[in-house]
């Protein structure tokens, strides 16, 4: 669902053809189901802020609609690289680290991630901070919930969304974000806003959402906490495989030298560089050795077209 998310919001997916959403429960659930979670809210300490965000919801349909759509449609390796690799999105980025390049520095002084990659899964994610969606987040989370496909992991969400109003940290007509409800400028289910965002400008508020150092050290944060990321090491590069059989997992690294023995090379024909254990990885017509940091990207997005285009980015901008 994350890899069809980022399609729809980077504008690569064409929308499929809606679902029979008339007939998705339309049994009048919804009020019942709503009364029994707010009592479970009460009873797990939420307080006041949070309960008044359940009072008039209602469920989306279109929410609903998006959930279900089949992945029809799905752009090919070659089509998402031109859109996610863009001139725009390189000059743009390199343009966002200009612009921001102090509190890059402060963050890379705390985190091990290099900033290029920060600003490259900000890139991925919102365009830099301007593409963050308008779905209600609260009301998205509760159609989800109450809908019933993941009812267990979406009423997780939702909780962790009231906490995130109990404790401040936004208001509750601002908390928008994408149909499945992810947030802010990094794209975080509220679950990792209170997990892994960090406050670093020391407001005493995770802000995800106005706050580019918060943002910043909230994505550094997340790439080494939920995805090790090894600091100062690469992601991977593309290769010229010369026949070499690819690896059966992104994660079945071997040493550089090895490949070097099976004829591997870079794409421009040079020796492979040290790097440290990769896999080797087909894509369209494309192969790529890759790294841990590689499996980091895919921690943030499991897909292998975003992981290689959050690295390929990156390098590109910085």
């Amino acid at each position: 669902m994350m890899f069809r998310r980022s399609l729809l919001a980077l504008g690569l997916l064409a929308p499929a053809a809606a679902a029979p959403v008339a007939q998705a429960r339309a049994d009048g659930t919804f009020p019942q189901w709503l009364d029994q979670f707010r009592a479970q809210a009460r009873a797990e300490g939420i307080g006041s802020t949070g309960l008044a965000a359940l009072n008039g919801l209602r469920p989306n349909m279109r929410v609903i609609e998006l959930d279900r759509r089949q992945a029809e449609g799905t752009m090919t390796w070659e089509a998402y690289r031109a859109r996610t690799v863009s001139e725009t999105r390189i000059r743009n980025g390199r343009a966002a680290m200009s612009d921001n390049a102090a509190t890059f520095q402060a963050v890379a002084a705390r985190y091990s991630v290099q900033p290029k990659y920060i600003a490259a899964i900000w890139g991925m994610e919102t365009a830099y901070g301007y593409v963050r969606g308008d779905f209600p987040v609260v009301e998205s989370l509760a159609t989800l919930a109450w809908e019933g496909r993941r009812a267990a992991y979406f009423r997780a969400e939702l909780l962790a969304a009231l906490r995130i109003l109990d404790r401040g940290y936004i208001e509750p007509s601002r908390l928008k974000g994408s149909w499945a409800g992810a947030m802010g400028q990094p794209q975080f289910m509220p679950s990792n806003v209170l997990n892994l965002a960090v406050d670093f400008d020391g407001d005493g508020r995770r802000d995800i959402w106005e706050s580019r150092a918060d943002v910043f050290a909230s994505i550094a944060n997340y790439l080494e906490k939920r995805g090790n990321w090894q600091g100062g090491e690469g992601w991977g590069f593309q290769v010229e495989r010369n026949g070499a059989a690819p690896s059966e997992s992104f994660r079945n690294h071997r040493p550089v030298a090895d490949w070097r023995r099976a004829g591997v090379r870079l794409i421009d024909g040079r020796p492979l560089p040290d790097a440290p254990p990769a896999a080797l990885i087909t894509v369209g017509g494309d192969a790529f050795l890759v790294s841990q940091n590689h499996a980091a990207f895919r921690s943030y997005n499991n897909s292998t077209f975003y992981a290689l285009s959050c690295g390929l980015l990156g390098d590109a901008i910085g």
